[in-house]
């Protein structure tokens, strides 16, 4: 039985890891008024923030469709592939995973284990790299699935975000939340609920409050990990304020181990720029072994 992965451009994942673990990533397709462009691909983060500053008609997304879905199908199943995990964005903030559930019915040549990863960047990320090692390994869908299961519930994060006028525009979050946000002058505390939607969890003046604020929220959790945490920081082109809260977190908990993330175009569409993010689960290359 041979396996493969794929997961989608919100998940950010690094082209080199994703090579060596050989998971496909798929493109979401971010629109500028009429153009099209596949994140990660014909667009980079660089890219598509110079684009956003340039422009006043502000970007949306479209989910990966089930033709790129099909397309991928064929090429693993050409490749000798028997089944793929997809392991993809939050069903609490996009339809794609109910649609591929529907759609994976319909799938004769590869058997489809779609995952709800009811998280984005960082933890999407995780858990599509937990996917691929042990698939790398020979693991199957059959005891990789429960792993996923696993470090998803390990997950917890925190998203703190310059105006939640983005996430209101784009559906994300509600238009009440929005407006207290807004009217405060606050930096918004966000995070994922059971059910992989995005609430608010707190509300600070600064990004330096919002920083303590995590550390207290992981050094709370930590007495529940059986097993090694990862702390992962994601920011939307803010390159020194991930640096320092990296340093903040090697200070506070020096035995964990810490990666750095850009959030994607398609993601920081719905953030806005200088959002900032920190993921803290299971460390997933621990769980592989």
């Amino acid at each position: 039985m041979k396996t493969a992965v794929i997961t989608d451009s919100a998940s950010y994942l690094d082209k080199e890891l994703a090579n060596k673990y050989r998971i496909t990533v798929l493109p979401i397709t971010v629109i500028f008024g009429q153009t099209q462009y596949r994140d990660g691909v014909d667009i980079t983060s660089e890219a598509f923030l110079k684009k956003l500053a340039e422009t006043d008609q502000l970007p949306t997304t479209a989910q990966v469709t089930m033709g790129q879905m099909q397309a991928a199908f064929d090429q693993l199943s050409e490749q000798g592939f028997d089944e793929v995990i997809c392991v993809n964005l939050s069903s609490g903030i996009t339809s794609f995973y109910e649609n591929l559930v529907a759609y994976s019915q319909q799938v004769t040549n590869i058997k489809v284990y779609p995952f709800d990863s009811k998280i984005a960047s960082a933890g999407e990320a995780d858990l599509a790299l937990l996917a691929g090692k042990l698939a790398l390994v020979g693991e199957n869908a059959a005891t990789i699935m429960p792993k996923l299961a696993q470090l998803r519930d390990s997950i917890h994060v925190c998203l703190v975000v310059d105006s939640l006028s983005h996430l209101q525009r784009t559906g994300r979050i509600s238009n009440t939340s929005a407006f207290f946000g807004n009217l405060l002058k606050i930096k918004p505390m966000l995070t994922f609920d059971e059910a992989g939607k995005i609430v608010p969890l707190a509300k600070d003046r600064t990004m330096k409050q919002s920083l303590e604020h995590i550390v207290k929220f992981i050094t709370e959790s930590q007495p529940a990990f059986q097993l090694p945490m990862r702390i992962s920081v994601v920011d939307a082109n803010n390159p020194k304020l991930s640096e320092a809260w990296v340093n903040r977190f090697h200070e506070e908990f020096p035995t964990v181990s810490i990666s750095t993330y850009q959030i994607s175009p398609a993601i920081t569409v719905h953030t806005g720029e200088k959002a900032m993010g920190v993921v803290w689960d299971i460390d997933w290359d621990k769980l592989s072994k």
